[in-house]
This record gives C-alpha cells, structure tokens and sequence, in this order.
C-alpha cells in the first residue's frame, strides 16, 4: 500500500512540475510586459523557418535564438539585431539564402526599415524578404 502511495505522490508531482518548462520572458527582456511583447517569424521563400539565428533586441538583456518554427519576440518600439552567419544573402543566384520576415499568417511585413553592416539602410520588400551579404549583421528598427 506505501509503495501505491509513494508512486502516486511522485505521479502528481512529476504532473505538476511538468508545467514549468516554458519561456521565461523576464530572463531576456529587461521590461517584460506581456502586452507590448510582439512575435514574428524568419522564413525562407518557401516558407521553411530559419531555426537557431541569434538576435537580440534593445529590451533584451541578453541574446536568444530564433525558435525551431523561426519565431523571435521583442518588445514594440524595439531594434534588434540578427547575426546571419552562414547564410547568403543577396538575390541573384540559386545559392541565395532568402529571409523573410513574417507573422503568424505568413504574411510579410513589408516597410520595416534595416541596415546591414555592409550596406546602408534599406527597407524589407512587401513579401517581408531583404538584401544581407554573407554573414551579414543586420538591425532591425521595428
């Protein structure tokens, strides 16, 4: 009868403790408010996500890395940087690495302004894809 108790008990708890494994916001962002925090995606022109692509946001403490789905998160107004080490850019050939910035929809979000640091400031083009050379960091001003 212990032993029933005793894995019970331990059924519970593992249950309970289960549910703590999500995203603690407050270890990247310096003023997390739910409210104002704003999610969008990197994807490719097929819409595949760019997974692991560190960035990191003026509300952020620290970098993160864009989820397994490309999904990144900052607080409104915010400027974050995207480090694109080893991806190309530029379009032109069939090497080309696209990125598109996207919502939830997949729809792109055209008319965010950026700067590269090999290049000047530009803005995203409707389908939410831009110009970066290889291994470009860019600064988004979202």
């Amino acid at each position: 009868m212990k032993k029933i108790i005793l894995f019970m008990t331990a059924f519970v708890a593992v249950l309970a403790l289960n549910g703590c494994g999500g995203v603690a916001y407050d270890d990247y962002y310096d003023n997390y408010d739910g409210d104002n925090l704003t999610t969008l995606f990197l994807v490719d022109e097929r819409g595949f996500s760019y997974a692991n692509v560190p960035y990191k946001c003026d509300s952020m403490s620290r970098w993160s890395r864009t989820a397994s789905n490309g999904e990144f998160s900052f607080i409104v107004p915010d400027t974050c940087k995207f480090d694109f080490n080893g991806l190309n850019g530029v379009f032109g050939d069939s090497l080309d690495d696209i990125v598109r910035i996207v919502d939830d929809r997949n729809s792109g979000k055209g008319g965010i302004e950026y700067g590269c640091e090999s290049f000047g400031v530009s803005s995203t083009f409707s389908d939410g894809s831009f110009d970066y050379d290889q291994d470009d960091v860019c600064t988004f001003y979202l």
